[in-house]
């Protein structure tokens, strides 16, 4: 439904004592009931509305499912118009639309799936895609939130001209102002923007680093030197992967994905082909998160192919972790082992020897955090076999990187109170809960947010439990923020 339209529901509808009464304590079988009586839609109008089947708000009606799901909740809100504040949600977006008019949106440019992986495209793509992105506002911002779906299987075959060696840069006529000081300069901006996002999360500086890449590609519009060209575009690789990670955190997937390719584009270019692998382990990741696990092994074999030869001990361990989790997504248990085995045999030979700033942060706690959510994402389906092991993997992660770690922490302890919820420990799930909702009000990470919304349902339906209670409560208070 279009954020403009009224809702479906008529005022004095949403103004019953009765239907204000469901809703505050998410009776939505009462909810439906009243609104089919008093507001006059029919069951599949509503369905319609909220983005559900027919037999699910049917089976809603009747008493045989609750409405747990933070998600659903928020599809009701918003379909129906209820305001916010009257399912113990936060003012929904359409409820602050501004009276004026939308402005038009420029569309980003991206290369089409045959453009040549010259280094002059990739100048092209950044300086179109981050005009549009500085000029779009918070209402565009919104669409984008629910736009195109991100591309896959094709995406894939595009990705090829990555494997092989990038041609001469387009020379230009005008000589360029900047030397290798300006160079290192904008290399340490891109890093403390990279340290800034691992920390803290979310998008509150992505329009910055949006910025310096559009000021990076002004730059490599002129001519340079051939050492600082290449220098620029080492740092527009590093700012692209920067402002992805920020995109998808901030919700824009399509953006992220954008921002992914003109990363790998850019890295091609500057001949660093770890990074490049880097990148593509990047997009294997939002490919993970939004179950396309086959995709995401695809895009793990395209970077361990091209950087067989140039990858350090912690990227390749990296790598086999994208690969273990792409297994573990298809329930592939004995695949899902042999590849977290490759990667603690690689990270082994990690002995001292110096490898890129951004690889750093993959450590023995880096690799424990990532084998106990993957441990965790199989715990769902068989709790018996895999919830203790995935408890284990995420205390040595959570001992051993400590707070500092910002978004990973948070999600460490989301994933270690959804253990305990797994293995019957309540009284530990909602210590950790407690711990975990501290951890995320401190961060602006939407992936944070969307895994708190998974230990939602598991509070939902022990109603008899005060402690219980009080978690959910603190829960939704920190998803309606």
């Amino acid at each position: 439904m279009d954020a403009t339209t009224p809702g479906p529901l008529a005022p004095e509808v949403l103004e019953r004592d009765d239907v204000k009464r469901a809703l505050a304590e998410h009776d939505f079988a009462a909810a439906f009931s009243l609104i089919k009586k008093w507001g006059g839609l029919s069951q599949n109008r509503i369905a319609a509305a909220c983005q559900l089947t027919p037999g699910k708000v049917s089976t809603i009606i009747s008493g045989q499912q609750q409405v747990t799901s933070f998600e659903v909740i928020c599809r009701i809100a918003d379909g129906l118009r209820i305001p916010g504040n009257m399912v113990g949600l936060a003012d929904r977006p359409w409820e602050r639309q501004p009276d004026s008019p939308d402005p038009p949106t420029p569309s980003a440019a991206r290369p089409s799936d045959d453009a040549p992986w010259r280094p002059a495209v990739a100048v092209h793509l950044a300086a179109d895609l981050t005009r549009s992105d500085l000029v779009m506002d918070r209402r565009a911002a919104t669409r984008a939130l629910a736009g195109a779906a991100l591309s896959g299987a094709p995406l894939l075959d595009s990705l090829e001209g990555w494997l092989q060696p990038a041609p001469p840069a387009d020379r230009q006529h005008r000589r360029g102002r900047i030397g290798q000081q300006e160079v290192h300069e904008l290399e340490a901006t891109a890093r403390a923007f990279r340290a800034w996002d691992h920390r803290f999360g979310g998008g509150l500086r992505r329009k910055a680093v949006v910025g310096q890449l559009n000021e990076v590609a002004s730059h490599l519009d002129e001519h340079q030197s051939p050492d600082v060209e290449q220098g620029l575009f080492r740092v527009m690789a590093y700012l692209g992967g920067t402002a992805a990670t920020m995109a998808w955190d901030s919700g824009l997937q399509k953006q992220a994905q954008n921002y992914y390719l003109l990363a790998l584009r850019a890295a091609h270019a500057a001949g660093d082909v770890a990074f490049g692998a880097n990148v593509l382990a990047g997009m294997a990741r939002q490919m993970l998160y939004r179950d396309r696990p086959q995709d995401a092994l695809e895009l793990v074999h395209l970077a361990q192919k091209g950087a067989a030869k140039a990858a350090g001990p912690r990227v390749r361990a990296m790598l086999h972790t994208r690969e273990a989790w792409a297994y573990a997504a298809m329930g592939r248990a004995a695949a899902f082992r042999r590849a977290t085995g490759d990667a603690t045999e690689a990270l082994a030979e990690a002995d001292g020897s110096e490898e890129p700033y951004w690889i750093a942060y993959f450590d023995d706690a880096e690799l424990a955090g990532v084998t106990g959510g993957r441990l965790l994402d199989m715990a769902r389906e068989d709790p018996h076999q895999h919830a203790e092991a995935a408890a284990e993997n995420i205390r040595n992660a959570l001992v051993n990187r400590g707070s500092e770690a910002g978004r990973s922490h948070a999600l460490d302890l989301i994933g270690l109170a959804e253990c305990h919820f797994l293995l019957g420990d309540v009284t530990g799930a909602v210590d950790h809960t407690h711990r975990a909702v501290d951890a995320a009000a401190r961060t602006r990470s939407s992936r944070v947010r969307a895994q708190l919304g998974q230990l939602y349902p598991y509070t939902v339906g022990r109603s008899s439990s005060r402690t219980v209670g009080e978690a959910r409560a603190r829960i939704r208070e920190v998803l309606s923020s």
